[in-house]
């Protein structure tokens, strides 16, 4: 059993599908309001899916800004695991804890669709049980997914094997035909310098049981947990 901290925010839609999950799998698991300034002594922080303060101005950005946040940020700096999805992801990248940034889907339009993502770091405490150059089908719900960076930190971000997730066909094919929003390198997770920070837009707790039509999100949330556990 590991304990969860999942931040609830004005807007999160994805703070109970995530709750719901963590807590299947027999774990402690505590919501926590964004206003509130303690994490109640986590070994794993959820920055979960959803539409923060509506996503007015800029996907994160109003988010980045709630006192949970500066908790959170002191806890991934202390080595603490820290999961963004979608709109965690985008809170991520607003407050500094991942590059880059995500913008306007290429088409400009909502997507939500089953997709297929290639495994592209699999040393990592998110991925160990998964196989790197497989694919997992994650679905994916945003309209702002379109990961960038510019050309030295993506050199920086392949240098240092932070491309953890591709979107890509069935069989692993990475191109521009399997890249739903236009993310530079079909991006579609990466993870920061020391490997406990990861961000995603597709929704692993949203496959994480045998009636959505694949589990494969669940080897990512007993990567995390085993990750923990082997090293406490």
């Amino acid at each position: 059993m590991v304990k969860y901290s999942i931040i609830t925010f004005p807007g999160s839609n994805c703070d109970h599908d995530s709750y719901y999950i963590a807590l299947k799998r027999n774990n402690k698991v505590n919501l926590i309001w964004h206003k509130d300034t303690d994490l109640q002594n986590p070994d794993i922080v959820i920055l979960p899916g959803g539409f923060s303060y509506g996503d007015y101005l800029r996907c994160g950005i109003i988010a980045r800004f709630s006192p949970i946040i500066n908790e959170v940020v002191k806890f991934a700096q202390r080595g603490g695991l820290v999961l963004g999805i979608c709109n965690g992801f985008q809170i991520l990248t607003e407050c500094g804890l991942l590059p880059g940034a995500l913008m306007m889907n290429r088409d400009l339009k909502f997507i939500c669709q089953h997709q297929y993502i290639s495994v592209s770091n699999n040393k990592t405490p998110f991925t160990h049980l998964l196989i790197k150059g497989n694919t997992i089908d994650i679905p994916i719900a945003h309209k702002e997914g379109n990961y960038f960076i510019d050309n030295e930190g993506l050199k920086e971000l392949e240098d240092n094997e932070q491309i953890v997730f591709q979107y890509s066909d069935k069989y692993g094919n990475i191109s521009a035909s399997f890249n739903p929003n236009g993310s530079i390198k079909n991006i579609a997770g990466i993870i920061n310098k020391t490997g406990n920070v990861l961000g995603m837009m597709p929704h692993p707790e949203r496959n994480a049981e045998d009636f959505s039509g694949s589990e494969d999100g669940s080897k990512i949330f007993a990567s995390l947990e085993q990750s923990f556990l082997s090293s406490h």
